[in-house]
């Protein structure tokens, strides 16, 4: 990995993570973010079912 994609994904992270921070639902904006991220691990053939930890009710 380049350093401008490193920089370029490291920027997106804390976008995404301001997001959820000024988001009025930070529950949907979280539970949206981590399906965005799982959409594109899986696109690259990377299984996330063991990566999954149940919420705690």
């Amino acid at each position: 990995m380049s350093d401008k994609e490193l920089v370029t994904m490291l920027i997106d992270i804390y976008t995404n993570l301001q997001r959820i921070l000024s988001s009025d639902d930070i529950e949907k904006e979280t539970e949206y973010q981590l399906k965005v991220v799982k959409a594109k691990l899986e696109s690259m053939g990377v299984v996330t079912s063991d990566l999954n930890i149940n919420k705690k009710n």
